[in-house]
């Protein structure tokens, strides 16, 4: 451990009761995980397949386990398990799913299986009343709460009706033997607090727990921690208060402050080198920072040299700021010789982009917006999975009902809203309903005939499942379904249906390598967890993203947009009293920044076609002075600056000539 800093190997080193590891941004916390994890295997201390390493994106535990492959000879690590909160999740329910009454092959609904289920229980309410009904039942979720305790928790009318709803939303899961993204967390709690001998085999099976980013667990992820680690509390938890921005989500920066409570014997080690950031960018990141409440204060410091001031730009207005901006980053790229990777665009909101990718395509630079169309979210990739879903679990209407309308075969909206009344009178599932003949003869001939065809392929490929690999089986669904066959006749030209078939055979390779005869659904409900951002690569290309999604990533360049009150800080956390957490979310952003860092705001903007005043960022003046660089502040710096561009102008006139 001689290349770890004394507080990364007293980390390391401590491998008895509970600790709690303070990492600033950029301080090493992932060097500090995996050498603990190999310590604690070369020491004897603990065996690898009784450790977990708990991460929040699959991205971060796909990192971990490659350094860990690096790190460790041979099958040493051989049963260790790394992976997120909700993967945890989904292989202790595959287990333990009979506690709750699943059967096994569960599906999983995403965010729109979900709120289809509750426009279904709300008919007629607007999409907005929608999101906001799941959002209440995803807030009880996450603190813990079955339907029951959200009942005789609520106080308010709403909150009577909103716990209603969660309880018939939750039979209907029941029902189709399906869980949501929140339930991977709150079932296993249930299970764990309320069975005693379930909870011992599962402390006895996990000796030692790692958690990560910890300051962005919810309630139910912190007890499902809790009752994991057990009154001992054998384990480690990195995080970092100050990098707290997911408040909107559920996260409970407070769980760090009950953990103290919860383990009096917590030590706590703090990580303060960074390996990361100029000093000039620390001191003006620790000097933000300090204006928020702190139980546990840390200092940032670096062996890097201070580097440039920080640039403060005024611009006239969104338009402005986003041509200086690309300016610079075409400038810098050709003056430089730097690779546009090298440079990101953070923003508070992702409508900021639009002004920015115009300056961009104007000076032709290539450039990656984070948060576009994901994989997973392709109507063809959600169509296979639809079918996949459907051939591991029988009761899943949700899966059903896409499925035998891709693609489409004469069954229409009439037909199925009958066959749902038919199935829900038999108490089968409709994928049960559509294979009895007195369902059939009960419906026209040419519904009939679609649904008896398409019961038909369903069937096959349900007996596949034993004979073929998980990706033979997709391959073959791909073919029988006739989803191949729709997708040819929906694209104009081969090269469109080229493109799209790529998506189909892409998602057989993510199958690559199940066993054959497995079982496909776990395979799907794997897949089903993988987020938006897991395939977001950018290759080299400037990066244009919102500060929430930067959080974990550094770039050489770093250019944040839009420092105007009411945008960073954005107006409803000023008003809602959430400055604090406005305030970690730039100290996130400054800190992306390895060697130059630029903040830019408008002076005005246009609302409803009348020119509005802006006020700079709050925050620009909790920075110290010395550390900036204003336009206008030195005319001689200022000078130098734009000979240099022009310059760097004639040059690249010259090459092309050249």
């Amino acid at each position: 451990m001689d290349f770890l800093n004394p507080p990364q190997r007293a980390a390391c080193l401590h491998t008895q009761g509970p600790l709690l590891v303070l990492a600033g941004a950029g301080s090493g916390k992932t060097r500090v995980i995996v050498e603990k994890i190999a310590h604690l295997i070369a020491s004897g201390r603990m065996p690898a397949k009784r450790i977990a390493a708990i991460t929040f994106t699959n991205k971060s535990a796909k990192e971990m386990r490659e350094r860990l492959a690096k790190r460790l000879k041979g099958d040493a690590a051989e049963g260790l398990t790394i992976c997120t909160f909700h993967a945890l999740g989904l292989k202790f329910l595959q287990i333990e799913h009979a506690a709750v009454g699943l059967k096994r092959g569960f599906s999983i609904f995403d965010a729109d299986d979900a709120a289809a289920q509750i426009k279904d229980l709300l008919p007629g309410v607007k999409p907005d009343a929608v999101e906001a009904a799941k959002s209440l039942i995803s807030r009880a979720k996450n603190a813990g709460l079955s339907p029951e305790e959200a009942m005789a928790a609520a106080r308010s009318t709403r909150e009577q009706e909103a716990a209603a709803l969660y309880a018939r939303y939750q039979a209907r899961l029941t029902t189709f033997n399906a869980v949501d993204f929140d339930d991977l967390i709150r079932l296993p709690v249930q299970i764990l607090e309320g069975n005693h001998e379930i909870a011992l085999a599962w402390r006895e099976r996990i000796g030692y727990l790692l958690v990560d980013e910890c300051q962005d667990t919810n309630d139910a992820q912190y007890r499902l921690l809790k009752v994991l680690a057990g009154p001992r509390g054998d384990f480690t938890c990195v995080g970092d208060d100050d990098q707290s921005i997911y408040a909107w989500r559920g996260a409970n920066p407070d769980n760090l402050l009950q953990m103290a409570q919860d383990y009096p014997k917590l030590e706590i080690i703090k990580l303060e080198q960074n390996y990361r950031c100029s000093n000039r960018v620390l001191r003006a990141a620790n000097a933000l920072i300090a204006n928020n409440p702190h139980e546990h204060l840390k200092k940032l410091w670096s062996d890097q040299p201070d580097g440039d001031r920080i640039r403060i730009w005024e611009c006239r207005d969104n338009e402005h700021e986003a041509e200086k901006v690309a300016a610079e980053i075409s400038f810098l790229h050709t003056g430089k010789q730097a690779p546009w990777s090298d440079f990101c665009i953070l923003f508070r909101g992702n409508h900021q982009s639009r002004a920015l990718e115009k300056a961009l395509q104007l000076l032709r630079v290539p450039y990656h917006l984070t948060g576009g169309t994901a994989f997973l979210e392709r109507q063809e990739v959600k169509d296979a999975l639809s079918w996949l879903r459907l051939v591991a679990n029988p009761d899943d209407d949700t899966a059903f009902l896409r499925a035998v309308q891709s693609p489409k075969r004469e069954v229409g909206a009439t037909s199925l809203a009958k066959l749902a009344e038919m199935a829900q009178h038999m108490g089968v599932p409709m994928s049960r309903a559509a294979e009895s003949m007195g369902v059939l003869k009960a419906l026209p001939a040419r519904a009939a005939n679609g649904l008896s065809a398409f019961t038909d392929v369903v069937r096959d490929l349900r007996d596949q499942t034993k004979l073929l690999s998980a990706k033979d089986l997709l391959l073959r669904l791909n073919e029988r379904s006739g989803l191949l066959a729709d997708l040819r006749s929906q694209c104009k030209d081969e090269a469109g249906f080229q493109r799209r078939k790529a998506n189909l055979d892409e998602l057989a390779d993510w199958f690559d390598g199940g066993p054959r005869g497995g079982n496909v659904g776990d395979l799907a409900a794997q897949l089903a967890l993988l987020s938006r951002n897991d395939k977001d690569d950018g290759g080299n290309q400037v990066r244009l993203m919102s500060l929430h999604a930067a959080k974990g990533l550094e770039f050489r360049y770093v250019f944040i947009v839009g420092c105007e009150d009411g945008t960073l800080p954005h107006e409803i956390s000023v008003e809602e009293g959430n400055l604090a957490e406005e305030r970690r979310l730039m100290y996130v952003g400054i800190t992306r920044a390895k060697q130059a860092l630029w903040l830019s705001y408008s002076r005005e903007t246009r609302r409803f076609r009348e020119k509005v005043r802006l006020m700079p960022s709050r925050f620009l003046d909790e920075l110290p002075a010395s550390e900036l660089q204003r336009d206008g502040a030195d005319p001689v710096a200022d000078a130098e600056r734009k000979k240099e561009r022009a310059s760097a102008g004639l040059a690249a006139i010259q090459a092309m000539f050249d």
